[in-house]
């Protein structure tokens, strides 16, 4: 088959091989030229990208140990073998729960409920609870709410038929359930607060101002009020408030305090080692085990590189991580770290369901430059126009290729560059870097965590 690769011939006898997001397929043309293919994801689909080797400066990635355990011995073992608690069978009897609720991750973080919920619900089962006396909330935020189609697909139909699910409205059924030491109530889901036993799910990754994900996030941004959100996210201006950073993040400071004065009684997160598999999973206490699940994200999702390249080619990963710019802003994180100051980063994020936010959608819409977000930030906060605010700052380090289903009009109303064709974007992006330019390309943005090494 003959292929073509910009203005070179690129000859292969056999078909193009079935490649997974990231692989690398090595071809030579008739010029003894070395051309990469690589695929990355978008959406439900795939994009192959060829680049010349000598532009090519590697791949970034996280390095996932080798798990050979099924993914619900792992979570049974980490329930029956909680850090820092007792069974959560011997808790709720402990308590005489008669009432539990159980917080779920939303469908913009692909969890594994089919192996987590399994086994909570019956340990809830053993300590005498019915079907009946058991609650699902979904930690929204101020993400909109799941339809009964989308509680299928995460959960599965045996759970919706069997169980309550109910969606978290962070502008309504609330109630004060103590102060913050910032002078805040700390308002947070009535159902959820009212439980005789309050248990949090969740997946621990890599956050652009939390640190990481999981844990007390559950509870702060998840069943929080609106009000108590948008005083939590006004904080990411702060210097300590970045990607990988917990130990003294003022964000997460509050969300673990917020944790506390919640009531966790028992936690189950896990962290990732690829789209299905899973790398640690941890039980129990709401800090212990998840300080546990970050020291593994730690260790396998951020790494060290030596000095910037010139182009950044950075994939979200796919759905749902790319199923509105709310979510693929994310990606711009790892990306800022591996593109030189004045670089160009190719950002590759279907976003079928547009920007995600109203508010986010409202402050582009209505601002002239970057520097009118910047002001409207510091001068009249709003939760959603913080994401925003988090494009513009990243504007001011590099240039921006979005590759996405947006139009052109909105892609270059949040100051960005629009194209549709991943290849076409590249090419753009190295001759404004020059035909010697290096190229990182970074396959799941969203999961890595980038230092540079000292």
């Amino acid at each position: 088959m003959i292929f073509g690769c910009g203005r070179l011939c690129i000859t292969e006898t056999n078909a193009r091989p079935r490649l997974h997001s990231g692989e690398v397929w090595d071809l030579r043309n008739c010029w003894k030229v070395s051309v990469l293919m690589i695929k990355l994801a978008f959406g439900h689909e795939f994009y192959d990208l060829e680049i010349e080797e000598k532009n090519f400066r590697g791949i970034l990635k996280t390095n996932p140990p080798r798990i050979d355990t099924d993914n619900r011995e792992l979570i049974k073992e980490a329930v029956l073998n909680p850090v820092g608690t007792p069974r959560l069978k011997d808790l709720a009897e402990m308590k005489k729960a008669r009432s539990a609720v159980i917080i779920v991750n939303d469908i913009t973080r692909p969890t594994p409920y089919y192996a987590m919920l399994p086994p909570l619900l019956e340990e809830l089962r053993q300590a005498g609870l019915r079907n009946g006396d058991i609650k699902l909330v979904v930690a929204l935020g101020i993400h909109r709410p799941h339809s009964e189609d989308e509680n299928r697909r995460i959960f599965g139909d045996e759970i919706v038929c069997e169980y309550e699910i109910l969606n978290h409205n962070c502008d309504a059924d609330l109630t004060t359930v103590g102060v913050l030491s910032n002078g805040m109530r700390l308002e947070i889901n009535r159902t959820a607060a009212e439980a005789d036993l309050l248990i949090t799910t969740g997946m621990v990754e890599l956050h652009y101002f939390a640190g990481y994900s999981g844990g007390r996030k559950s509870i702060l941004p998840g069943i929080a009020s609106r009000r108590l959100i948008e005083a939590n996210h006004k904080m990411m201006d702060n210097p300590k408030a970045r990607i990988g950073n917990y130990k003294d993040n003022p964000v997460n400071d509050i969300m673990l305090e917020a944790a506390g004065k919640a009531g966790i009684d028992f936690i189950l997160n896990v962290v990732m080692s690829s789209r299905e598999q899973i790398g640690l999973a941890a039980a129990g206490d709401f800090r212990r085990a998840w300080l546990k699940a970050v020291a593994f994200c730690e260790e396998q999702n951020v790494i060290t590189i030596e000095k910037p390249a010139d182009v950044v080619i950075a994939s979200a990963g796919g759905y749902p991580k790319d199923i509105n710019m709310y979510q693929a802003q994310k990606s711009l994180d790892a990306a800022l770290v591996a593109v030189k100051k004045g670089g160009t980063v190719v950002l590759l994020a279907e976003c079928g369901e547009g920007l995600g936010e109203a508010a986010f959608a409202r402050w582009i819409e209505e601002a002239a430059s970057p520097e009118d977000i910047n002001r409207r930030f510091y001068q009249h906060f709003e939760l959603g126009g913080h994401k925003a605010f988090a494009i513009c700052k990243a504007l001011e380090h590099c240039q921006v290729i979005l590759v996405s289903k947006l139009n052109k009009r909105l892609t270059e109303k949040m100051f960005m560059e629009a194209e549709d064709n991943l290849q076409a974007a590249y090419e753009k992006a190295l001759r404004r870097q020059g035909e010697q330019a290096g190229v990182y390309i970074i396959p799941e943005a969203p999961k890595l965590g980038i230092k540079m090494q000292n």
